[in-house]
C-alpha cells in the first residue's frame, strides 16, 4: 500500500508530484521538459531503469518489463501523485495489444494507488480524444522492427494507419546506421521536412503521429523535443501532430487536473483555461 503519510498534503514538497522513468543509457529530457510546462505547484522527479549492457533491443525491454512495476512502487513510496514512462516501444515489445497495456497500467495504478501512464498508450488516448481516425506515422529514427511494432499497435487500437515511415524510408538518410549515429539528435530542418514527406504520402489524414523521443537542433544548436516545436509544425503543415512526449505530458496533466503553461501545440493547449 502507498504510505498513508502522503494523504496529508502537509507532508508533500509540492501539491502535485510526478515521477518519470526512461530507458537505460539515455539522459532523458522529459523531467526537464515537463517541469518547464508546469506551474510552481508541480514537482518532478526522474528515475532511470538500470539494465547493465543495454543495447536498445526490443528483447531487452521484454526481459526487463518488470522494472516498470518496480519504478511505480518506488515512486508511490516516495509520494508521487502520477507516474510517466518515457519511450514508445515498451507498449508493443511483448506483442501486447492496447487493451492489454491499458489493463497493465490500471493494475499498477490500483496496486500502488498511483496513476501510471505509458507514452505509447498515451498516443492512443490522445488520438481518441481529438477524434482522429485516419492517421499517418512519422516514425523518425525508429529501427524497422520498432516502426513495425508501433504501427501494429496503432492499427490494433482501431486507427486507419495509411502511412508509416522512418527517416530512411523518407530518404533523409541512406542507412539506418547513419541515422543511429546521430544519437537521436537531428538537424533542425529535418522535423519539417519529415512532416512534409508524410503529408505528401498521406495528405488526407486527421493527424500525424510521431513516435519515440527525437530531438531537433535549434538555430543555436540546442536540441529540442517535439513538445517544443509542435505548435510551429502544426501551423506549417495544417494538421494536428500527436507526438509521444506531448501525449504523455497531456495525459499527466489531465490526471493531475493541472493546466500547462506557455504557448503550446493543439493537444496541450486544449487543457489551458481562460
Amino acid at each position: 500500500m502507498k504510505p498513508s503519510r502522503w494523504k496529508d498534503p502537509r507532508n508533500k514538497l509540492f501539491p502535485c508530484q510526478v515521477g518519470f522513468t526512461s530507458p537505460p543509457h539515455d539522459f532523458d529530457a522529459a523531467p526537464t521538459d515537463f517541469l518547464g510546462l508546469c506551474p510552481e505547484t508541480v514537482g518532478v522527479h526522474g528515475r532511470m531503469l538500470h539494465v547493465p549492457g543495454y543495447g536498445h533491443e526490443l528483447s531487452q525491454r521484454v526481459d526487463n518489463f518488470h522494472l516498470l512495476e518496480e519504478f511505480v512502487e518506488c515512486m508511490a513510496n516516495n509520494g508521487a501523485d502520477a507516474c510517466g514512462q518515457v519511450g514508445t516501444n515498451w507498449v508493443h515489445c511483448q506483442g501486447t495489444t492496447p487493451d492489454q497495456i491499458r489493463d497493465f497500467c490500471d493494475r499498477l495504478a490500483d496496486r500502488y494507488e498511483t496513476p501510471f501512464h505509458m507514452a505509447g498508450y498515451c498516443l492512443v488516448e490522445a488520438l481518441r480524444d481529438i477524434g482522429a481516425s485516419r492517421i499517418a506515422l512519422n516514425s523518425v529514427y525508429y529501427w524497422p522492427d520498432w516502426r513495425d511494432g508501433i504501427a501494429r499497435f496503432l492499427r490494433q487500437a482501431g486507427f486507419d494507419l495509411v502511412f508509416a515511415g522512418n527517416f530512411v524510408d523518407m530518404g533523409l538518410f541512406e542507412t539506418q546506421k547513419e541515422c543511429n549515429d546521430h544519437t537521436w539528435i537531428f538537424p533542425g530542418d529535418m522535423a519539417l521536412k519529415s512532416m512534409e514527406h508524410v503529408l505528401d504520402k498521406a495528405p488526407d489524414v486527421d493527424a500525424i503521429v510521431v513516435n519515440g523521443m527525437p530531438n531537433f537542433r535549434r538555430h543555436d544548436g540546442l536540441p529540442r523535443r517535439m513538445v517544443s516545436i509542435d505548435r510551429d509544425l502544426e501551423e506549417a503543415v495544417g494538421k494536428p501532430i500527436i507526438s509521444s512526449d506531448t501525449a504523455l505530458y497531456w495525459r499527466l496533466f489531465k490526471t493531475l487536473d493541472v493546466s500547462p503553461v506557455g504557448k503550446l501545440g493543439s493537444l496541450l493547449s486544449s487543457l489551458q483555461t481562460g
